[in-house]
């Protein structure tokens, strides 16, 4: 059970400097308002900690692989901590700006250390589940900041939401560097690290490339959803984020039930390429929503808040698997970095896109991304988690 304790720990760190890293799109209207700016530029706000995040990552993944997941998780996060009380205190957009990158650059350490918490403690067989468990904690900050960060932005104003970031930050960073452990065991042999660069192989390559153009929709959808449901559908901000509250706690559970389907079949690409399937129909569905204005809209957005980030978890997993546990941290690092470095491209790009054509354009270019990812999914002669265990999926079950 020690092992499950040490992930709630990664989980925990992870869900609490997420609210300040991505909850301020949920309070987009409200940035808008306070700093009288076009749409393109409140998203630049909202998503200034992705640029910290972007420069971040891999060098907390270097970290990580030498000193471990104790002192990168305590630090970050407690670092991110300061940075969000420091925001509250300035006005400047510019200052703004800045301070949130930095706060993205130090709480980024969260991204990597809990996912290396997964491959360090879990065998490749259970790995799934743990991974979707793992995940949850980005669904859970979400969560928590649609339903908490919207009032408190309505109550107190933007400093009001920064200084709850700030707070829960410290809370979760104190937890990690008091009681975050190693494994008591070495790794098993299964999980041994490459002798060369894990980058040799090409699916590690698509696998980066897949979550890459995966990330648009799911930029896409949750950057710009409250705004839709408030301009388009007339929704309040309040309940428009309550919404995107309830969706963030069923990602989490399909996120779980993913990580256990993937398993049971003990393969991480295969259940992915038909997550994407899905999503094509739900982003779809809301594309057409949204040109008609209809009831649908609400409801795709809900189920694409959902579907868009189920396959998160595998694409990880899988990034990590194919490092093993020697490269993990840098690997991780890198695949976050790609991440970022398209959500910080769509966020501005897709305002534009919304501005200038309509809230329908912005989800048919995210549709347009996951159908193109299709064909890179490195799923066709994936080797079976259960194999490289030599279990059979039976046993490992």
């Amino acid at each position: 059970m020690k092992r499950w304790a040490m992930l709630g720990l990664g989980v925990n760190a992870h869900a609490g400097v997420t609210l300040g890293l991505f909850g301020l799109p949920l309070v987009m209207p409200d940035v808008q308002r306070f700093f009288a700016v076009s749409l393109p530029v409140a998203g630049l706000i909202a998503n200034a900690p992705s640029i910290g995040v972007l420069f971040a990552l891999v060098p907390w993944g270097a970290l990580a692989d030498r000193r471990g997941e104790r002192l990168v998780l305590g630090v970050g996060v407690g670092l991110a901590a300061v940075f969000f009380a420091a925001v509250a205190l300035v006005s400047e957009i510019w200052a703004v700006v800045v301070l949130l990158a930095l706060a993205g650059a130090a709480g980024s350490a969260a991204m990597v250390g809990g996912g290396r918490i997964v491959l360090r403690w879990f065998e490749p067989p259970e790995r799934g589940v743990a991974m979707g468990v793992r995940q949850v904690s980005y669904t859970l900050g979400m969560a928590v900041a649609a339903f908490v960060l919207p009032p408190v932005s309505r109550a107190y104003g933007l400093r009001g939401v920064l200084a709850v970031c700030a707070l829960v930050s410290l809370l979760a960073a104190a937890l990690a560097a008091l009681f975050l452990a190693g494994p008591p065991r070495r790794v098993s042999r299964a999980g041994a690290a490459p002798a060369a660069s894990p980058y040799r192989q090409p699916a590690l390559w698509r696998v980066h490339a897949t979550s890459a153009l995966q990330l648009v929709p799911q930029a896409v959808v949750g950057t710009y959803g409250v705004m839709c449901l408030v301009e388009v559908y007339g929704w309040d901000g309040v309940r428009a984020g309550q919404l995107f509250g309830v969706a963030a706690i069923g990602g989490a559970v399909v996120r779980v039930a993913v990580g256990r389907w993937s398993d049971r079949s003990g393969l991480r690409m295969a259940p992915l390429r038909r997550l994407t399937f899905g999503a094509l129909v739900v982003l779809g569905l809301l594309v057409a929503g949204a040109v008609i204005g209809s009831w649908l809209g609400p409801v795709m957005l809900a189920l694409a808040a959902v579907i868009t980030v189920a396959g998160n978890g595998l694409a990880y997993l899988a990034a990590g698997e194919l490092a093993g546990p020697g490269w993990a941290g840098r690997v991780l690092g890198t695949h976050n970095t790609v991440q970022n470095v398209v959500a910080l491209g769509v966020a501005p790009l897709a305002g534009l896109l919304i501005t200038e054509v309509g809230y329908w354009a912005g989800f048919a270019a995210g549709l347009v991304a996951a159908l193109l990812s299709l064909p890179v999914i490195p799923a066709r002669g994936e080797r079976s988690a259960h194999h490289e265990q030599g279990r059979p999926p039976s046993e490992a079950s």
